[in-house]
């Protein structure tokens, strides 16, 4: 059977199965645990149950918590997943529709092309193994939102299966530790968008609209817990959780609330349940132990997906008409992960420093602009984005595109520093001064604040001679062998000169006077 006619272009939906074994751990009676960890970047299945650190008092068991995700992204397109309408985020109700996304008669679907290769690239950054033969089917249920009757998925054979992610979380008292953990995607497929429902409480009616339905991100998240080495528990499903923080929180509260019912001698039931984020917990929606039969079969107007790599490749084939996994391949930017293990090992980065660039957006390009620009050694570098730059966006609530200090005048500025043109404290200064964006270079700002480094060896000996003389105890504690006294000197002298002075010079000028007393 040929492969099916490919449209360039959706809101398809990409959605991963997912699978994450977890469990929180409880503190002074509340339920904490690392949930939003679970689901950075994507979430899928880990290698075994995480279980209680904490030692169960007596005549009590642990608990172990699985979590399984289904994860509803939005692809990134011009038009829908199997017809030509537009894709244009709050355009008016209605107005772009197609005769086949309203379900006319004798309309066909036409897949698109970015849609596929989206959710290739996505199968392969998840370390999947793509499907070179997928499949479509149609998944049947009635709802207003749904005029065909049917949603067209891949339920048979998706288009990737068997992935894995490995991340990295912060852990120890100052989170200055990063342990990695490994789940399991279980598969990717692609499946279509279906309308939205909008309630009109006040004229008690619902209208419908055939645009579109969803944001960039929805989330279902089943929920059960069980004792290690017993059967898996009963499972509840939190439905359309359109945030990671809402996520978190929503799966923190369900364990909590089975193991507290458990405990208490109840039951789980198989039920659906919302996420109230006003009042932080689960509501009931519906049970389901009248398990749906959405009777799926094969859809008759898409063929087999055929994909195909550089060897597979039919000679004359149509470049527009084929995929070739192996292109996309060579396209994949480079991954999260990767980019982390290279700033560690280029730069001797702390791998806590490298997940806070790679999680601030815009932050990485800036750190890497910097040290493009400067002769200042990359831990310096990093010390000043990190810290200082980092510190004044967060002061502010800025991001890092809106601020007010370019990549080239930080680098500037970490060149008169790294020269010893200026101390650190002048070069706090000139940063403070940038900040306030006057269009000034740290140079101008130098020269007219007269924060350069006094250069003149002989006037430094002066000063350092003056100051000994004048504070004759604090020598003799010197002598004595106090070890701090002689930062006070150094203090001394740095204040003589206004902050000038680099201290590890004063400091030589001191000890060699100082044996020479």
């Amino acid at each position: 059977m040929a492969a099916p006619v490919l449209r360039w272009g959706c809101p398809g939906t990409c959605r991963a199965i997912a699978w994450v074994y977890g469990v929180p751990r409880r503190r002074r009676g509340a339920w904490t645990g690392s949930t939003s960890s679970w689901i950075r970047g994507q979430s899928s299945l880990a290698q075994e149950p995480l279980h209680t650190s904490r030692k169960p008092r007596k005549g009590e068991h642990k608990w172990a918590a699985v979590v399984g995700l289904e994860i509803h992204a939005q692809i990134s397109s011009n038009s829908k997943l199997f017809s030509g309408s537009q894709v244009c985020f709050a355009a008016p109700p209605n107005s772009l529709v197609s005769f086949f996304d309203a379900s006319l008669p004798g309309t066909l679907p036409v897949l698109n092309r970015r849609c596929v290769e989206a959710a290739v690239m996505t199968g392969l950054a998840l370390n999947c193994h793509i499907n070179k033969k997928s499949l479509f089917d149609r998944k049947h249920y009635f709802y207003a939102d749904l005029p065909a009757g049917y949603q067209i998925t891949q339920q048979r054979l998706p288009i990737a299966v068997n992935g894995s992610l490995t991340y990295g979380i912060c852990v120890g008292k100052r989170r200055s530790q990063v342990t990695t953990r490994t789940v399991r995607v279980k598969q990717i497929q692609l499946e279509q968008d279906s309308g939205k429902s909008l309630h009109d409480d006040l004229r008690s009616q619902t209208l419908v609209d055939l645009n579109r339905a969803e944001g960039q991100l929805r989330v279902d998240a089943n929920v059960s817990v069980h004792h290690p080495g017993e059967p898996l528990g009963v499972r509840t499903e939190v439905k359309n959780l359109n945030s990671i923080r809402f996520l978190a929180k929503a799966i923190d509260y369900e364990i909590q609330r089975q193991i507290k019912e458990l405990e208490n001698g109840g039951e789980i039931l198989n039920e659906t349940r919302s996420f109230d984020y006003k009042l932080g917990c689960t509501v009931p929606m519906r049970d389901k132990e009248g398990k749906q039969d959405y009777r799926f079969m094969p859809e008759p107007n898409l063929p087999p997906l055929l994909l195909y790599d550089t060897t597979s490749l039919p000679a004359g084939a149509d470049s527009q008409q084929v995929i070739n996994v192996d292109q996309i391949r060579e396209r994949l930017p480079e991954l999260p992960s990767v980019t982390r293990e290279r700033l560690i090992q280029q730069y001797g980065m702390l791998p806590e420093h490298s997940f806070t660039l790679l999680n601030e957006v815009g932050l990485l390009e800036f750190f890497q602009n910097v040290i493009k620009e400067t002769r200042a050694e990359p831990k310096k570098v990093t010390s000043w984005v990190l810290n200082t730059f980092l510190g004044y966006l967060k002061l502010q609530n800025l991001a890092v595109r809106e601020s007010p200090v370019t990549a080239s005048a930080l680098a500037e500025l970490l060149d008169l520093l790294d020269s010893k043109a200026i101390s650190s404290s002048a070069a706090k200064q000139v940063f403070e001064e940038l900040w306030k964006n006057e269009g000034k270079t740290p140079a101008q700002i130098v020269s007219e604040k007269k924060l350069e480094l006094m250069q003149d060896q002989e006037a430094l000996e002066q000063l350092c001679r003056s100051v000994m003389q004048g504070h004759p105890e604090v020598v003799m504690d010197v002598k004595k062998g106090n070890p701090r006294a002689i930062n006070r000197l150094i203090g001394l002298v740095r204040k003589a000169t206004l902050g000038r002075a680099d201290p590890a010079v004063i400091k030589a000028i001191l000890e060699k006077q100082l044996s020479c007393h």
